[in-house]
């Protein structure tokens, strides 16, 4: 008698992994004006030089991540073989949900030697979290480029904004450079940062728009080569699941992950070729599991307004206006044990930034002289997928 995988015999993968999220291609496809921006902005790396800081802004899934690796891989090669570059360091680090303090700890630790002890997470300060970062840095001397992914969900990102690009100037540093590499999909960030900050910073921008069915079909063409059996795909899907994403979001991820979801409905089905019906399948769970991805990528309070509109949406109590909904926010923070924010322009701030995310939709209201004019939100989104995100995100901290 058979095991129970004992009939599973063939796939229509070659190399799956081809189309996973942290697959690196090692060609960027239809993003060349954005490579040349950041080669150009790091050129005096080549020459022993202060390094540029740069600041990416694009939705997410447009390629950002995978041309700031793509883009730093070919510099630290390049610099391997010229003799006025320095060494060259490249730090990574998500700020999804960190303050200052943890952000510079995790750079402190992946610095130290390896018979180091780990900087501790109590009993000191920012300011011994960066006094350590810079002995580090000068212990190693070079150019060191830190990639602060998600920077937008930094706490206090005005403040580590504004001290490292200034480590040089106060003599923290001597022997070693540093340059900031910010990844947000928030196109307003900078504007939430102080003067001093963007004066300090004095960043090249460089901003990712998003793909057009056109350039989706070319990216899907070439993962599909790789990570798909001959003839198991058609044309038509690789065109379908382009439209869809194209008309969507513009994003290669959607695209790729409903080449992927599309395969594997295929598969399941003991049909051999991917067509546009299993693309069509694809849509609704790619669709619902974006969309937890997304709330999942959002900071603590952020996902606490989101959770409080949408327990107004779920009983048919929006659109509703920011002190209706800070409300119900304060009550679902104490419900998951959380200090909530105490004033109505953060809550504003937060509804302004998930508006702009494409979470909610907004409508400007006029009362006249009078109520003068305010804004409503309601949730354009399921609320069921809000709700499941959030108890399962609390169930994770609570373990």
């Amino acid at each position: 008698m058979g095991g129970l995988f004992s009939d599973v015999t063939d796939t229509i993968f070659l190399e799956k992994e081809v189309l996973d999220e942290e697959y690196q291609p090692d060609e960027i496809l239809e993003r060349e004006d954005e490579i040349n921006e950041y080669k150009s902005a790091f050129t005096d790396v080549l020459f022993g030089r202060n390094p540029s800081n740069v600041m990416l802004y694009g939705k997410a899934g447009v390629g950002k991540t995978a041309v700031t690796r793509y883009v730093l891989e070919e510099l630290k090669t390049e610099t391997e073989d010229r003799e006025d570059a320095d060494d060259l360091y490249v730090h990574r680090h998500n700020c999804n949900g960190d303050t200052m303090f943890s952000a510079v700890r995790t750079l402190v630790n992946g610095l130290l030697p390896e018979e180091s002890a780990q900087f501790p997470k109590k009993g000191l300060s920012r300011a011994d979290a960066l006094e350590e970062f810079y002995a580090q840095l000068e212990r190693l001397g070079g150019t060191h480029l830190v990639v602060l992914d998600e920077i937008d969900h930094l706490q206090d990102a005005n403040e580590l904004l504004y001290e490292l690009p200034r480590a040089r100037a106060n003599d923290y540093i001597t022997s070693a450079r540093i340059g900031i590499i910010g990844i947000s999909n928030n196109y307003t960030f900078r504007q939430h940062l102080s003067a001093k900050v963007q004066d300090a910073l004095k960043e090249e921008e460089i901003s990712f728009s998003t793909y057009d069915a056109n350039e989706l079909r070319a990216i899907l063409h070439t993962r599909a080569e790789k990570a798909l059996s001959e003839e198991s795909y058609s044309d038509s899907a690789i065109a379908k699941a382009a439209a869809v994403a194209g008309r969507d979001t513009g994003s290669a991820r959607q695209a790729i992950d409903l080449l992927r979801k599309g395969a594997e409905i295929a598969e399941e089905n003991d049909e051999p070729r991917v067509k546009d019906d299993h693309i069509e399948l694809a849509r609704e769970a790619v669709k619902r599991g974006r969309l937890q991805d997304k709330i999942k990528d959002q900071s603590l309070h952020a996902r606490l307004v989101l959770e409080a509109v949408a327990k107004l949406d779920h009983v048919g109590e929006t659109p509703a206006r920011s002190k209706a909904i800070m409300k119900t926010y304060r009550r679902v923070a104490r419900k998951r044990a959380e200090e909530p924010l105490t004033t109505l322009k953060s809550i504003q701030n937060h509804l302004s930034d998930l508006y702009m995310l494409g979470f909610l939709l907004r409508s400007e209201e006029n009362e006249g002289r009078k109520g003068g004019s305010y804004h409503e939100y309601d949730l354009d989104m399921d609320a069921n997928v809000v709700f499941e995100v959030c108890d399962q995100l609390d169930n994770e901290d609570a373990v």
